[in-house]
C-alpha cells in the first residue's frame, strides 16, 4: 500500500454501490477532477439492495485497473467487510472507510484487516463522541494501527441526530454551542496525536454558497477533506483547497528559516511551532495549486 497523505483526498464523492455509473466514476473517466471516491454499502443502500450492491462491486473489480483516483469502500458492518475481502482483485482498491466505528467493534475491524495492508478511515458516530473517557479509549485502539490510518472521520449528521438538532442550510458544524464543544474535544484529542480529521457532510447540495462557507470553516478548524454528495462539489472543493501566494510564501519561509524566531510580515514566527502547519500549506499548494495574486 502506498502511504496516502490525507491532503491528497480532496472531496470524497459518495457513490452507492448500486449507482448506474459506478464503473465510469471509479475508473476516473466520469469526473477527471475527482481525487477520491467512497463506494457505499451502508447508509446509501436499503437492506434489500445489499446483494445487488455486492454484485456490482464484484463486477467492478473484475476489470478494474488502478489509476490516480483513490478508491475506498464503506462496508455495512464487519461481516460485510469479511465478504468484501474475499472478492477477486479487492487488493486493487486503496482501502476502507469503517462506519459506526466504536469500542464494541474496533478490535473486530482491526483483527479482520490485520493480514492486509489497506488504507483505513475509521468513522466515529456513536456515544464515544460525547464521552471523553470512551473517546480516549477508542483513540488508543486506533493508535495501534496508526500506520494504516489516512484520517479519522466523525458522523456530523449522527451528532445532530443524537442532540436532536437540525442541520440548517446556513449552518456549519460549528454553528451550535453543543456541536462546537463535541467537535472541539474530538479535534483536540485526535490532532494532538498526529491524526488528520475529515470535515462533516454538508447535506444541501444545491446551495453552493453554504457549501463554500462550510469548507472554509472546516479549514479554519483544522479539518481537511469531506464526503461530498454531488458532482458539482468536486470543483468547488478543489478550488477551496488551493492556497494563496502569501500563504505559500510564508509557509516556505517558515520551513526554510535557520532562525528559531523571526519577523514574518509584521508578526513573530517560530519555526518549531509553526512548521507542521506550514508543511500542510506547502502540500496543499503542491496538490491543488497556488492562487496567484494580482499585481
Amino acid at each position: 500500500m502506498k502511504k496516502i497523505n490525507y491532503l491528497e483526498l480532496g472531496g470524497t464523492l459518495f457513490v452507492p454501490a448500486t449507482h448506474k455509473s459506478l464503473e465510469s466514476v471509479v475508473s476516473g473517466e466520469k469526473y477527471p477532477a475527482l481525487r477520491s471516491v467512497l463506494v457505499d454499502t451502508e447508509d446509501g443502500l436499503k437492506s434489500e439492495s445489499l446483494s445487488q450492491g455486492m454484485e456490482a462491486i464484484e463486477k467492478l473489480l473484475i476489470n478494474y485497473e488502478k489509476k490516480k483516483l483513490l478508491v475506498f469502500i464503506r462496508p455495512k458492518n464487519t461481516e460485510l467487510l469479511k465478504s468484501l475481502l474475499t472478492l477477486k482483485n479487492i487488493e486493487k482498491i486503496d482501502g476502507f472507510i469503517l462506519p459506526k466505528f466504536s469500542l464494541s467493534n474496533a478490535a473486530t475491524y482491526f483483527n479482520i484487516l490485520k493480514p492486509y495492508n489497506f488504507a483505513l478511515m475509521p468513522s466515529i458516530e456513536g456515544e464515544e463522541l460525547f464521552n471523553q473517557e470512551k473517546l480516549h479509549r477508542l483513540k488508543e485502539i486506533i493508535l495501534t494501527n496508526k500506520q494504516n490510518i489516512v484520517l479519522v472521520r466523525f458522523g456530523l449528521e449522527d451528532i445532530f441526530r443524537q442532540l436532536s438538532l437540525k442541520h440548517g442550510e446556513g449552518d456549519t458544524a460549528f454553528s451550535f454551542s453543543a456541536t462546537t464543544v463535541v467537535l472541539g474535544n474530538f479535534i483536540a484529542s485526535f490532532k494532538s496525536v498526529g491524526f488528520g480529521i475529515s470535515g462533516g457532510v454538508y447535506p444541501y447540495f444545491s446551495n453552493d454558497e453554504g457549501f463554500v462557507r462550510d469548507v472554509k470553516r472546516d479549514l479554519k478548524e483544522g479539518l481537511f477533506s469531506k464526503t461530498i454528495i454531488h458532482p458539482r462539489q468536486i470543483e468547488l472543493t478543489n478550488e477551496l483547497y488551493k492556497v494563496s501566494q502569501k500563504e505559500y510564501d510564508e509557509a516556505r519561509k517558515i520551513t526554510q528559516s535557520q532562525e528559531a524566531a523571526f519577523n514574518l510580515n509584521g508578526k513573530m514566527a517560530e519555526s518549531v511551532t509553526m512548521t507542521p502547519y506550514a508543511k500542510e500549506i506547502l502540500k496543499r499548494g503542491e496538490v491543488y495549486g497556488v492562487i496567484k495574486e494580482n499585481k
